[in-house]
């Protein structure tokens, strides 16, 4: 369980880094070594993905939908200097709990 923690979270963070420099490079005028910095990170994240021991692609993706949600909040916080509201939070939280049903729901 905790691997795969590390992994959402190390994927999350490459995702939003990735976008995050090809949206610098884009829409802030940033130099094109940004955005082709973002795109490697963006890669890696795609690379970072296949280390899960989920058997099933669509489920790990919709569960990393959970995980990024959150880790998008955190980072807009803590790059953006965006505070989130409650909504936010309770959107974050509802995020989880589906991601977890996704991930954890007894199958047969």
């Amino acid at each position: 369980m905790f691997n795969a923690i590390v992994l959402f979270i190390l994927a999350g963070l490459a995702e939003i880094g990735g976008g995050y420099l090809i949206w610098l490079w884009l829409r802030e005028g940033k130099p094109v070594l940004w955005g082709i910095g973002g795109g490697i990170i963006l890669a890696l994240y795609g690379i970072i993905a296949t280390f899960q021991n989920f058997p099933s692609f669509g489920r790990v993706y919709a569960a990393y939908g959970g995980v990024f949600i959150v880790l998008s909040i955190l980072w807009g916080w803590a790059i953006d200097r965006k505070t989130p509201d409650l909504y936010d939070w309770v959107g974050a939280g509802i995020s989880l709990i589906g991601a977890s049903v996704i991930l954890f729901a007894p199958r047969h």
